[in-house]
């Protein structure tokens, strides 16, 4: 809703003041955009109950219940689930207000990625319209485009597991040829799988649902693409290792707490399904 919400209220009867309007739903539904299947999905579970009943047991909505609304709608955009809206909005003001903090400082953060990665993006857009020179990159230009993931943190530890390894020679030719434009896209189309995961869990959805599994093969599919052929053993071995080494976790979490372990569980049930 674009609320300019006092200049769009008009008293349905006139001589009435605003604060003594009261709407019916289609006026509320004309009104706001919110249809009326909707409003009376909000009253039968008691999101929004309209405060009063006309002689013939229409519902009436007052200035309170728009008010109520508005709110209803602001934590819906901003990704909350239907059935906790209601409890964050009975919430005493304080934790609200703790609340609308939290998801502001979220906002910010996804924001500064997304300038990030549209930056990437750009660049790469530049390198192959010929406007800027492609160039390799050392471990200082991976860490700036992985948002502080320093992978010489890890070198020595993967090359003693792994580098006797066909997918750590492969992995390592690969990168080796990578310019700043090939990092950025890749850290793009990481960041989209980020978000499908995300998204999936903001809706409730369980990391065993076709929809996880959707995403984690697309996981799969970006790691085959832009470092080795991973096997379902492979990501297997590789979810595990999300969610028991803390530095992988708290990594992956930067983007939404609870994120290792649900992509984890999505792409284990991604792998045990491909072996079924």
């Amino acid at each position: 809703m674009t609320l300019t919400w006092r200049e769009g209220l008009r008293c349905p009867s006139g001589g009435s003041t605003l604060d003594e309007t009261r709407w019916t739903v289609g006026e509320v539904a004309a009104l706001t955009g919110v249809s009326v299947r909707t409003l009376h999905h909000y009253d039968e579970i008691g999101l929004l109950r309209p405060a009063e009943r006309s002689g013939s047991n229409y519902r009436l909505y007052t200035l309170g219940d728009l008010a109520r609304l508005r709110r209803v709608l602001t934590w819906r955009a901003l990704g909350v689930p239907l059935a906790e809206v209601a409890g964050v909005l009975d919430a005493p003001p304080d934790l609200e207000r703790e609340a609308l903090r939290a998801h502001a400082a979220r906002l910010r953060e996804d924001l500064r990625r997304a300038e990030h990665t549209l930056r990437q993006v750009q660049a790469r857009l530049d390198a192959l319209d010929g406007r800027a020179e492609e160039s390799t990159m050392n471990n200082e230009d991976v860490k700036a485009v992985f948002d502080g993931f320093d992978p010489a943190l890890y070198e020595t530890e993967v090359r003693e597991r792994w580098g006797d390894t066909d997918a750590y020679r492969q992995s390592a030719a690969r990168t080796a040829r990578y310019s700043k434009a090939d990092w950025g896209r890749i850290r793009a189309e990481m960041d989209g799988i980020t978000a499908g995961y995300v998204d999936l869990m903001d809706a409730g959805v369980p990391p065993t649902d076709g929809r996880a599994q959707a995403v984690a093969a697309r996981h799969r599919a970006h790691i085959s693409g832009a470092y080795y052929d991973a096997s379902p053993q492979m990501m297997r071995g590789l979810a595990q290792m999300w969610v028991a080494d803390e530095r992988f976790t708290r990594n992956i979490d930067r983007a939404r707490a609870g994120l290792a372990a649900y992509q984890s569980a999505a792409v284990t049930a991604w792998a045990d399904a491909q072996d079924g």
